[in-house]
C-alpha cells in the first residue's frame, strides 16, 4: 500500500469509514421525472461504491419540491412514497463496504419561477440573486419554522432508508447559507440581525434531526465558509460559523465556498490550480476538533496524501474525479496510479447536465450510462480480428483502448512523433497540465494493453489494405477553418496551428488574432509574451460556446495582464495585406485594424483524406471524431468508446449493404 493516509479507517461520530476519500454529492439529473430514483441513478453510485471510494454523500435532495426545488430532475425525499428509491441506493452502496450520506438540500432564492411551476421563489430577506435575476418573496416565520420541520422528516426518511447520516447543505448560497450570511439574511425577527439569530434556522434543524433522528446518528454540515462575495461571509465568519456549529454536536464539515454569485470558485474552471480550496478547510482545522472534508479539483493520490499526512483536514472530498474513473480509490490502493484518468476540470459534466441532458464526461463514456453499457462485449470465440485505427488523438486512442480490452489486435497509425493531437494545442500552464495527464493517461494505456502504436507513420491506402483489417477506423482529425472571407489566402494570414504546432513565431509585430475558444486565448498570449502588439477579434465560435462566461471572463482578464487589445460584438469582413477591416455588429460601423500579420483561431473543420479510396477496397470502414464533423474532446471520446463498443454490429450491417 502506497499511500498509509488515505487507507487508514476514519470516523464520523460513531461511524467508521474504511478509508478517507469522499464522494462529493453532485447534481445528476438521473432522477426520474418526479424526483425519484431510477435504474440509472443506482448504477451511477453503485459504480463508484464498487471503485471503492469510503463515503458516498448522495446528491443534493429535496425537502421541499413545491418551493425548493434546485434542479430539473432534482432527487426529492419530501415524501414517504420516495424511501424505497433511496433504499436501494444504500443497499447497493453498501454491498461494497461503502458508507453513505445523502445530502437534504433547499435551493431558496437560487431556484427559480421555471423550476417551481411559475410561483414566486422564496428566501429569508428579498435579496435578488444577480445569477438568477428574480426577486424572492420572504419568507414569513411560521414558514421558516415549517421548513424546519421539513429538513427534520427528511432526514428522518434518510435514516429510515437505511442511509448511514445525513448531510445539511449550508453551501454555495442555497437556502440555509442565504440565512447564514448578513448579505442575504435582512431579517427583523427571530432568525435575522444578530450572528445567534442567523444561526438559529440551521441549529433548529440540527437540534430537531439529534431528537428525531438520536444522538448517534451522524450529521454533517456543508458550508460556504467564504462567500466571495461583497458584504456575504468570509473566512473569519465562516470559522466563527464553524466554532457554533461544532458545539450544537455537529460530527463534521465539509469545507467549500463560494454562492450561484461566484460560481467559478464552487466548480473550478481548467484554469484553477488542483487543490487550491484546500487553505480554507486547514483554517477551520485550527478552530473545531471535529472531522473536516476538503474537497476543490483534487485529482492525484499523492496530492489527497499529503493533504491527510500534513494535517491539513481529515478526510478529502473527491467529485468530478470519481466521474471521471469511478475505480480511482481501487487503482489508488493497487498502486495503479498510472490507470487514473484524471478528471480534467473541463466542465463538460457541469455543462450536459445543466444543458437538458443527464450528467456526461468528456473522458469517460460511460459516465451516467452505466446502464448503457454494462461491461465489454465480447468476442465470438472463433475471431481473431484485426483492426486498424488511424490517428492517435484521443477518440482514436479511446477506440483503440476499448477494442484491445475486446479481445482485438490493434494497429493505431500516427504520423506526428507523439500521440495525442489536438490536446497538445493547449498551453495555459493550468490547462496544459490537465490536458498531458489525459494524454498520458490514454498513452500508458496504449502501452499496457500491448497496442501495436507506429508512430511518425503517415498512413496509406496500401499501407492499411496489406493488413487485411477486419476494419479500419480514421481518427484523422481536423484542421483549423477559415473564415469566409476575400484576403484569407493572404500569404501573412496563419492558423493557430502554424502558432502551436509549427513554432512559426513574430515579435515586435502588430498582430490581429481572429476567433474564440481556449486555444484562441492561448494563441494570443503566446504571441503577446513574444512581444507583439496583439489585437484580438473575438468572433463566436462552436469552442467559445463550450466555455463558461465565468471561465471566458478569467481567460480575458489574463489577455488583459499582457496588454493584449480585445475587441468584441464586432465580426469579420476582409483581410487586406496591411490591415483587417471589422464590422460593429450594434452600429454597423466598419473598423479598420492595422496588422502585419493574421492569425486565425476559429475552429476545426473535418479532415479525413483516406475515406474514399478505402471504401472503394472495403465497406468496413468508419469515422470519428473531428474527421466524423465533431469538434469537442467529449465528442471524440463518446464516439471512439461507442465505435469500438458496437464494432461487430456496425461491421455486419456495413457487409450487408455490399
Amino acid at each position: 500500500m502506497y499511500y498509509q493516509n488515505i487507507f487508514k479507517e476514519g470516523k464520523i461520530g460513531n461511524l467508521s469509514l474504511k478509508n478517507r476519500v469522499v464522494m462529493s454529492p453532485m447534481g445528476t439529473n438521473l432522477a426520474g421525472p418526479a424526483g425519484e430514483v431510477t435504474d440509472q441513478l443506482v448504477a451511477y453510485y453503485e459504480e463508484r461504491a464498487k471503485g471503492g471510494t469510503g463515503l458516498i454523500i448522495v446528491e443534493f435532495t429535496c425537502v421541499d419540491y413545491e418551493y425548493g426545488k434546485g434542479f430539473v430532475r432534482q432527487l426529492r425525499l419530501d415524501d414517504d412514497c420516495y424511501i424505497p428509491g433511496i433504499h436501494r441506493i444504500a443497499d447497493t452502496i453498501h454491498k461494497y463496504g461503502t458508507k453513505v450520506f445523502v445530502q437534504i438540500h433547499h435551493a431558496g432564492r437560487q431556484s427559480s419561477s421555471a423550476l417551481i411551476n411559475g410561483k414566486q421563489i422564496v428566501a429569508p430577506s428579498n435579496v435578488v440573486s444577480t445569477a438568477i435575476g428574480e426577486e424572492p418573496r420572504e419568507l414569513t416565520t411560521v414558514e421558516v419554522k415549517e421548513l424546519v420541520g421539513k429538513f427534520v422528516k427528511t432526514a428522518e426518511r434518510c435514516k429510515q432508508a437505511g442511509i448511514d447520516g445525513v448531510e445539511v447543505h449550508g453551501a454555495h448560497g442555497y437556502l440555509i447559507n442565504q440565512f447564514l450570511s448578513p448579505q442575504t439574511n435582512l431579517r427583523t425577527d427571530e432568525y435575522g440581525g444578530s450572528f445567534e439569530n442567523r444561526m438559529r434556522f440551521l441549529e433548529e434543524i440540527i437540534d430537531g434531526i439529534r431528537e428525531k433522528c438520536g444522538e448517534d446518528y451522524p450529521v454533517t454540515v456543508r458550508l460556504s465558509v467564504d462567500e466571495f462575495v461583497e458584504g456575504g461571509i468570509d473566512l473569519e465568519l465562516g470559522k466563527q460559523i464553524s466554532q457554533y456549529l461544532e458545539t450544537l454536536g455537529v460530527d463534521g464539515l465539509h469545507i467549500s465556498c463560494g454562492t450561484y454569485e461566484s460560481m467559478d470558485r464552487i466548480i473550478e474552471s481548467p484554469l484553477f490550480e488542483q487543490g487550491w480550496r484546500v487553505y480554507m478547510a486547514e483554517e477551520i482545522k485550527k478552530v473545531v476538533n471535529i472531522p473536516v472534508i476538503t474537497v476543490g479539483s483534487i485529482r492525484e493520490p499523492r496530492f489527497v496524501e499529503d493533504i491527510l499526512s500534513e494535517g491539513r483536514a481529515d478526510f478529502v472530498a473527491i467529485g468530478r474525479g470519481l466521474i471521471a474513473d469511478p475505480e480511482w480509490v481501487n487503482k489508488t490502493m493497487e498502486g495503479r496510479d498510472v490507470e487514473i484518468r484524471k478528471c480534467i476540470n473541463c466542465l463538460h459534466c457541469i455543462h450536459s447536465a445543466m444543458g437538458g441532458s443527464h450528467i456526461l464526461c468528456s473522458i469517460n463514456a460511460r459516465a451516467g450510462r452505466e446502464l448503457e453499457f454494462k461491461e465489454q462485449q465480447q468476442l465470438p470465440a472463433n475471431k481473431n480480428c484485426h483492426v486498424v485505427i488511424v490517428g492517435g488523438g484521443p477518440g482514436g486512442m479511446e477506440a483503440a483502448r476499448n477494442l484491445s480490452l475486446k479481445g482485438y489486435h490493434v494497429t493505431l497509425f500516427e504520423k506526428e512523433n507523439k500521440l495525442g493531437g489536438q490536446l497538445h494545442l493547449v498551453t495555459d500552464p493550468n490547462y496544459r497540465e490537465k490536458m498531458m495527464w489525459h494524454i498520458d493517461y490514454l498513452s500508458n494505456e496504449m502501452k499496457r494493453l500491448n497496442i501495436d502504436v507506429r508512430l511518425n507513420n503517415e498512413a496509406t491506402v496500401e499501407g492499411i489494405t496489406a493488413l487485411n483489417p477486419y476494419a479500419v477506423i480514421l481518427a484523422t482529425g481536423g484542421r483549423p477553418k477559415l473564415p469566409q472571407v476575400n484576403g484569407n489566402d493572404l500569404a501573412h494570414v496563419y492558423t493557430y496551428e502554424d502558432i502551436k504546432l509549427r513554432d512559426i513565431m513574430f515579435s515586435n509585430n502588430k498582430v490581429t488574432v481572429i476567433g474564440s475558444g481556449m486555444i484562441c486565448h492561448g494563441t494570443n498570449r503566446r504571441l503577446a509574451e513574444a512581444g507583439n502588439d496583439v489585437t484580438f477579434v473575438e468572433i463566436p465560435t462552436k469552442a467559445s460556446k463550450r466555455i463558461g462566461s465565468d471561465t471566458r471572463l478569467r481567460l480575458l482578464e489574463k489577455l488583459k495582464q499582457v496588454n493584449v487589445n480585445i475587441i468584441t460584438d464586432h465580426k469579420l469582413e476582409e483581410i487586406l495585406s496591411d490591415r483587417v477591416i471589422i464590422q460593429d455588429l450594434g452600429s454597423g460601423n466598419q473598423v479598420e485594424i492595422e496588422s502585419e500579420y493574421v492569425i486565425v483561431a476559429m475552429g476545426i473543420e473535418a479532415y479525413n483524406p483516406l475515406e474514399g479510396a478505402l471504401m472503394e477496397q472495403m465497406k468496413n470502414v468508419f469515422v470519428l471524431g473531428d474527421a466524423a464533423g465533431f469538434s469537442s474532446l467529449g465528442d471524440a471520446t463518446r464516439d471512439g468508446f461507442e465505435k469500438a463498443y458496437f464494432l461487430e454490429s456496425m461491421v455486419t450491417e456495413a457487409l450487408q449493404t455490399v
